[in-house]
């Protein structure tokens, strides 16, 4: 059985201070959960501060991007080395953002997520349509597209050991989340691909995160579906108290 996921992403939001202080708050909820993996993705400037407070908690660290060169003259980059250095055990690779804003491309997805794994670090390889593909009628060709190529030259154990978040570009940040019936439609179409190009083993170990607009109200519709694992969170997560409740409410474990 897949042991959920539940992994915040804070974008450029929160300094050193407030990315502990979140950390030393939510350590007490992650602890009364014993049927989830809890991952909270504060900015690079506060990954060390993050991954000292997670010390000996339940709870993993992750960032949100690297750079798949080891070192080198590449200002202003981050490699996986100094990453994992930093104290993180995960990394979000190919992020929604990084494709619109800054022209990340599938191979460059797959080169970092390459040197994630080299680094011994858990890539969460993010794909995902845009509003205007899939109003074409494009978003199974899409995936395709980005699980290929993202994916290209891993084994399947790698496969296995690693996480992958579908989030509809068109639900990131606006409020409007992916029905049940199209987040599962896009779930099964991505595990059923794993398996043919990876094999079911993997397939049915890899697994696969929601992301877009999750919040308390949503969560339990989505986290039931059979082929959802989780959920990568944006906005949603940046609280304790709403992150909380995400955790809770999609593991069933309701606080009162």
């Amino acid at each position: 059985m897949r042991i959920p996921v539940f992994a915040a992403n804070w974008k450029m939001f929160k300094t050193v201070h407030e990315a502990v202080a979140f950390v030393r708050e939510f350590t007490a909820i992650a602890e009364s959960i014993d049927r989830a993996e809890i991952i909270l993705a504060p900015p690079f400037t506060a990954l060390a501060g993050a991954a000292e407070a997670a010390r000996n908690t339940s709870i993993a660290i992750a960032a949100q991007d690297l750079y798949f060169e080891r070192e080198g003259a590449f200002t202003g980059e981050v490699s996986a080395a100094m990453i994992k250095d930093a104290g993180a055990t995960h990394v979000i690779v190919g992020h929604s953002g990084g494709r619109r804003l800054f022209g990340e491309t599938d191979e460059w997805v797959n080169r970092k997520t390459r040197a994630a794994i080299a680094a011994e670090l858990t890539p969460i390889v993010c794909v995902g349509e845009t509003l205007a593909e899939r109003e074409k009628g494009d978003t199974l060709a899409v995936l395709d597209r980005q699980i290929r190529a993202g994916l290209d030259g891993l084994s399947a154990d790698q496969i296995a050991a690693g996480l992958i978040a579908y989030e509809p570009v068109w639900a990131i940040g606006t409020g409007k989340n992916a029905t049940p019936a199209e987040a599962d439609e896009a779930h099964r179409h991505i595990r059923s691909r794993l398996r043919q190009w990876f094999g079911g083993t993997a397939a049915d170990a890899c697994r696969i995160l929601y992301g877009g607009s999750v919040k308390p109200e949503n969560i339990r519709d989505l986290i039931g579906l059979p082929d959802v694992d989780g959920a990568l969170v944006g906005g949603a997560s940046l609280d304790v108290r709403s992150f909380g409740e995400i955790v809770s409410r999609g593991t069933g474990q309701v606080r009162s």
